[in-house]
Parts: structure tokens; sequence; C-alpha cells
């Protein structure tokens, strides 16, 4: 567990599993997407907690009450000859913006990917999510313009 002034912040474990899902359904509202179907959220478990994890997550608690969330997994850089750690979602709930959690989140997943001995951390950020990009750039975030994204969906 790590201890900040703002939240508790907690690797993802069975116990939280429905209080993580309604954060990731109150991300889905924040970016006006579809809330996760029931078979997704059954692969969310069985990918979180499987014999071989898909992903990290870890939750952030305010004054007791689950607020936050970030998941992360490592990708990995051919000519770095390293792991990367991705940061796939960061969200915290509006009503505690500002407090801190979620640079508690951030460094939390950070810190991890120096642990692990990763040689970057990289992350995407929505165009029209001002508030995000400006929380990114205050922690050194550098936006890549040569990288464009590109997705195939099956």
């Amino acid at each position: 567990m790590t201890n900040t002034s703002s939240a508790d912040i907690v690797k993802l474990h069975r116990a939280h599993f429905d209080a993580f899902v309604g954060l990731v359904n109150a991300l889905a509202d924040y970016e006006k997407l579809e809330r996760p179907s029931a078979e997704a959220i059954q692969r969310l478990h069985d990918d979180a907690f499987g014999e071989f994890p898909r992903f990290d997550a870890f939750i952030a608690f305010y004054e007791g009450s689950p607020v936050g969330y970030a998941i992360a997994l490592e990708t990995y850089s051919s000519f770095l000859a390293k792991p990367t750690i991705y940061l796939e979602d960061l969200f915290v709930l509006e009503s505690v913006r500002g407090l801190g959690i979620g640079s508690a989140l951030f460094r939390h997943v950070r810190n991890i990917g120096e642990a692990r001995g990763c040689g970057r951390m990289e992350w995407q950020v929505l165009d029209w999510n001002k508030p995000a990009i400006d929380f990114y750039e205050r922690k050194d975030g550098e936006h890549l313009k040569e990288w464009h994204t590109y997705r195939i969906t099956y």
C-alpha cells in the first residue's frame, strides 16, 4: 500500500473488484462511451486474477472510499532492449480531482516501471481531453507528434 497525504493506493484484489468496475463505468461515462458488457466485465476479472494476469490495476482510496484507478501493463522496446510500462487508464472521480489523487496514481505506476527496470513509461490521451493533457504535461509528459496511433478492432 502506498500512503500519500491524499490517498491510499492498493493493488487490485478480488475484494475491490466491484469498486473497480464502478470506476471503469465512471470513466466510460466521462468519455461518453458504452459501459463494459457483462462479458467484458468477466474478461476483466479473468485477466486481472488469472494464472497469468494480463494487467496490473491499482485502486486509490480517499477517506475509505474508492475514488480512482490505474491500469498498467508492460510492452517491450527492441531498441532499448527494455520493457516499457504502459499506462492504459488513469481515472479519478471528478468530485475529488485536485486533491493529488491522480498524481499519486501516476507516481505509483511510474515508480513501478522504474523498479522493474523499464526504459520508459507511455500512455495515450484523447485529443479533446484538455484537463488530462494539462495534467500529463505537468508530469513532464512529452507529446510525441511524430507518432500516430492506429488500431484494428476484432
